[in-house]
């Protein structure tokens, strides 16, 4: 399995941090730039509240691995061998961030984008080394949830997509290849669904921010965290499984229940998800919520691994 001894992440980010917890707990030096004057401040300030979660997941902070912030891209580029660029996703800023990585690192580096949804082949263009670039696109909390798509672009190598999931997979990621270059990749896709139909609802006033959440989590999102979608429709067939189910419901998918296309963001609209949310969390602060999303999905994790089924077979616990 392919390891590297430390790691350059570009972008001081919930993301660029996440995934500086997560290599800092798997002892791996990481260096950390970002453009933004209080870059060094916001990217520590991330770390050290990721640390809660993963010293419940037996990570200890004495034993982690050394982190350094460079004040330059060419600091950061010349000291690591790996680096995850987690910049805005702004195609005009990625294909510019990474034609400046790619002339400034050693061509045997990966440089890997945690793009939520760009084509890896229009990030690609431009550079001298598109072979090495590849997509791995994490889920917040990245210190925590397993998930990594790798996507590859038109000129992606296949050393290269294998070399980063090894390395994915040595911190405890489960990398999963997507077989074919699409925007919004996989699971983004599939979470778009549900978020546009919610923003209809609330839209329409059939439902509130409240009533859309409270219909996932005190029912279909339960049994999502299990089985996800395909393996959960397959039990509702019964004994016959999917066939039955596919023959049962199958006609339901041609009723007009859902809108393809997102409603407009109108400013009642906004101001609706606003409030709503707002609401919701009342008496809590962002901090306070981040920290009570994490203690659940350790648990969560934990029951799954119990069972040594889904998100908790991966190795996710220091001494997994």
């Amino acid at each position: 399995m392919q390891t590297f001894g430390s790691i350059g992440i570009v972008g001081a980010g919930l993301i660029g941090s996440g995934w500086a917890a997560r290599c800092l707990a798997r002892k791996i030096d990481v260096f950390a730039y970002d453009p933004s004057p209080n870059g060094e401040t916001v990217i520590r300030s991330h770390i050290d509240n990721a640390w809660h979660a993963l010293e419940k997941l037996g990570f200890n902070r004495n034993e982690a691995g050394e982190f350094t912030y460079v004040n330059s891209l060419e600091e950061l580029c010349k000291s690591v061998e790996f680096i995850q660029e987690s910049a805005p996703d702004s195609l005009e800023i990625k294909t510019r961030l990474h034609r400046q990585i790619d002339q400034i690192t050693p061509a045997d580096v990966i440089i890997a984008s945690s793009s939520s949804g760009l084509l890896p082949t229009d990030i690609q263009a431009g550079t001298n080394h598109p072979q090495r670039i590849v997509i791995g696109h994490p889920f917040n909390p990245v210190y925590i949830l397993p998930l990594v798509e790798i996507v590859r672009g038109d000129h992606t190598s296949a050393d290269t997509a294998r070399l980063a999931a090894e390395f994915y997979e040595h911190i405890g990621m489960y990398p999963l290849m997507v077989k074919k270059e699409i925007e919004g990749y996989i699971s983004d896709r599939l979470q778009e669904a549900i978020w546009r139909e919610a923003l209809h609802m609330v839209a329409d006033g059939v439902a509130s921010t409240k009533d859309i959440d409270d219909a996932i989590v005190y029912g279909p999102g339960l049994r999502l965290a299990i089985m996800g979608v395909c393996l959960t429709f397959h039990l509702a067939g019964g004994e016959q499984g999917m066939k039955h189910m596919l023959e049962q419901f199958g006609p339901a998918l041609q009723l007009p229940w859902t809108h393809l296309k997102a409603p407009e963001l109108t400013e009642h609209l906004i101001d609706r998800m606003v409030e709503g949310t707002k609401s919701q969390s009342e008496g809590h602060s962002i901090k306070e919520l981040e920290r009570l999303r994490d203690n659940c999905l350790i648990e969560i994790l934990d029951v799954l691994a119990r069972y040594q089924y889904s998100a908790g077979s991966t190795k996710f616990r220091a001494d997994s």
